[in-house]
């Protein structure tokens, strides 16, 4: 074993993914025919992941990404990308974090964050696909907190876990708020939340 081999604090699994990455999209023409597309991050933070899926007769047939991150970023939304194709799109909402982490074969305390960002972008491509389906009524009430960009609560707490600790923060961080306005209040009293 090399040093430089010594040296590499991920699992062989991430190692595979990282340089061998599944599924992810190489042109955008090739996403355009997709049901749902979902984004999550910040080129701020250094993580931005998108997702897309293909849904027929409920499952997702296909899932396409593109991630701008460290290697465990690239390494979950590659595994993701495995895991959920021909899943149910209940199924796919009900994965999280820890399931991305166990299939990776674990990932280094400081780098589980990358994982919730899969996470969040494989839900708001589900949560897009409902709402352009006609279908908003399969979205929790509480999910979409900002209908003019489409984040989500999740979105939120994500951008707050990573310091995002003020409305101004929220909004540089997710763009919540910058449309018409109307989810002030929302945002402020779910902050008020966070702090709690």
């Amino acid at each position: 074993m090399s040093n430089q081999d010594k040296k590499w604090a991920y699992s062989n699994t991430v190692r595979e993914h990282f340089f061998n990455p599944r599924n992810s999209l190489t042109s955008e023409d090739e996403a355009k025919d997709a049901d749902g597309v979902g984004t999550v991050g910040s080129p701020a933070c250094g993580d931005v992941m998108r997702i897309w899926i293909w849904i027929k007769d409920n499952k997702i047939t296909k899932c396409k990404w593109q991630t701008f991150g460290c290697a465990s970023a690239i390494a979950s939304t590659s595994v993701l990308s495995e895991m959920v194709i021909d899943m149910s799109l209940e199924d796919a909402l009900k994965i999280k974090p820890n399931d991305i982490v166990k299939k990776l074969h674990g990932l280094p305390e400081q780098k589980i964050h990358c994982s919730v960002l899969g996470d969040q972008a494989l839900r708001a491509s589900i949560y897009n696909y409902y709402k352009q389906a006609g279908q908003k009524n399969k979205i929790p009430n509480d999910e979409i907190v900002c209908g003019c960009k489409d984040v989500l609560k999740s979105d939120l707490e994500a951008a707050y876990a990573e310091g995002a600790n003020t409305y101004e923060k929220l909004q540089k961080k997710t763009g919540c708020g910058t449309v018409c306005g109307k989810c002030e209040n929302k945002i402020k009293n779910l902050l008020k939340k966070f702090e709690h």
